[in-house]
Parts: C-alpha cells; structure tokens; sequence
C-alpha cells in the first residue's frame, strides 16, 4: 500500500481509532482504514459482488448496468450481502463521518468493474453532486471507499490537501503540472483495503490499468443539501434500495444513516429516461417476438403430445 494507514490494524476496529482517522481527512482530504472486514466477511461479499457481473442487466435478469465503455456498474450493493450494510454502519466510520459532517446519511451505494485500459476515461476531477449557482459554501461530502480486488494498477489517486478549496469540477491535466508525486496520494494495495476521502478535493481512477479493478464507493452528505440539476432529473440520490434480511437490530442512528422514513429526494412516479429509444424499441420487440415463438412450440408441442397415436396395420 502507497498511503501510509494512519492506524494500526487493531485500532482500526475500534473507535479510538477515530481521532487519528478524522485528523488525516481534516489535514490530506483522504485517509486509509486497512483491514475493516472479516476474511469470510470479504469472500462473501466478494462472491455476491461477482455474481452480479456475470450478465449485463435486462427483462427479468439481475445483473450490470454499462452506461459507458470501460465500466460495469453495480447498483444498490446493500442489497447483495450483509457485509455491505454492516461496513456502511462500522462504528469507527460513524463516529469519524458525525464529527466531520455533522448531519449525514449514507445517499448512494455502488460499485463497479473497470476494465483494462490506456485510455485516462475517469480523469482528475472533484465530484459534482450539489447547485453551485449561489452556493457561498462546499457543502461536505465524503466517500468510503473499498476494494474487492487486489489493486497493482489503476490505483485510486487524490491530490492531498485540495478538498474545500474550490468547488469541485473536472480537472483538466495541464492545470496540475506542478503538483509534486509527494502531494499526490496512492491508494492501492490488496482486497479489502478500505479509505475515506472527501470528494471535493481532486482525485482519479490511475491508468493505465492493467486488469480488471472491482470498487464500491459508499457516499454520505446531507441530504438536505439542494443538488445539482443533472442529479434531480437523473434521480441518483434516490433513497436507498435495501434488503430486510439485512436490517435486523438496528440502531435509531443507523435507521437515520440509512434513510428511514426520509422523502426529501423521493420523486414520485420517476420513470428513467431512456437513452437509446430506438435500441430499446427493437430489443424490446426481439424479446417478445423470442416469447411469442416460445408460446407456440409450447402450444405445438401439446397438440402433438395429445394426438392419438395410430396402430399399426
């Protein structure tokens, strides 16, 4: 691992940790927590994770969505296995994300599988989530992140001490051509790595990434803070999709973590807009054109099973 942990694997459990933790995303923006997860806590949640990328997402089959070439996202991992509800409510990151937010719950949940490439797809940039126009502050927003995959390229990169200095935006290459390899934080390292960092400050995806990286990212702000237009008609912060044989034994705060009972970002009746009519039209038309072939073999197959056979004469 390239960032060196601000606590120690023991530590890291329990919520003395906390200070150490709160005083590096204070100071750098961004901060590693190894060893968050059980190893059978991980496997499993590896293998719910994995089970999902086998097919893309369509008709009746769960799956990936691809809405860009080099990444297969995963939506509403708090539906897949425990493991990611229980990290999502780890004690040490509560308590880190109350002193360094204030009013927070846990607004997205999702992962996805990058893909081998040369190609600088994700770019550096400070994540865009709430209405500029007028805003005379940056509002706070933090993400814990974590690995399934042993990273050795593709690194996730953030330039330590940049959060909550602007607001944030993509980054174009040539306006950090002075910043010092000493200024920029690596976090890589084997599964199960896990890392907090405040998405205002300037960061990326490394490349080239040289086999595939499988990440889930947990974003926490408040969510009374106004988002951006392309969110609200996007609905990505909608409340959250969660699994009830996850949800024994909560806590009021983690029921509050998690959304309970709040519709600030419900919208009624939201229909996703669709980004590829025609395609959709003629996959749609394929598939009931397959069912419709289906019914009748069906159909066919039963005419023939019922016909009296003839004796032979």
């Amino acid at each position: 691992m390239s960032v060196q942990s601000v606590v120690s694997d023991r530590a890291a459990a329990g919520l003395g940790a906390a200070e150490s933790v709160l005083g590096g995303l204070e100071q750098d923006g961004v901060v590693c927590l190894p060893n968050l997860f059980a190893p059978e806590e991980l496997a499993a949640m590896q293998r719910a994770f994995n089970a999902r990328l086998k097919l893309l997402r369509w008709s009746a089959v769960d799956g990936y969505e691809k809405t860009e070439l080099y990444r297969h996202m995963v939506e509403d991992v708090l539906t897949l296995e425990q493991g990611f509800v229980d990290v999502a409510l780890h004690p040490l990151i509560k308590e880190v994300l109350k002193r360094y937010l204030g009013r927070f719950s846990l607004v997205e949940a999702r992962g996805w599988r990058s893909l081998p490439t040369a190609r600088d797809f994700h770019g550096w940039h400070g994540d865009e989530w709430y209405e500029q126009a007028g805003a005379d502050t940056i509002p706070r927003e933090v993400k814990l992140g974590f690995f399934l995959t042993d990273i050795r390229s593709g690194a996730f990169n953030y330039v330590k001490g940049t959060h909550r200095r602007q607001h944030p935006r993509r980054i174009r290459t040539a306006e950090l051509p002075d910043v010092p390899k000493s200024q920029i934080a690596v976090v890589d390292g084997p599964a199960g790595t896990a890392f907090l960092f405040d998405t205002s400050g300037i960061h990326r995806q490394a490349v080239p990434l040289l086999e595939p990286r499988h990440v889930v990212f947990l974003n926490y702000h408040d969510p009374a803070v106004r988002l951006q237009k392309e969110d609200i008609e996007g609905y990505r912060y909608h409340p959250l999709l969660l699994n009830a044989a996850f949800l024994g034994n909560l806590a009021d705060d983690d029921r509050q973590i998690l959304g309970f009972g709040d519709k600030t970002n419900y919208t009624p009746a939201f229909v996703r807009p669709t980004r590829y009519p025609g395609l959709h039209r003629a996959l749609t038309w394929a598939h009931s054109a397959s069912l419709r072939l289906t019914d009748l073999r069906v159909r066919v197959g039963g005419r023939l099973a019922g016909r009296p056979r003839k004796s032979p004469g």
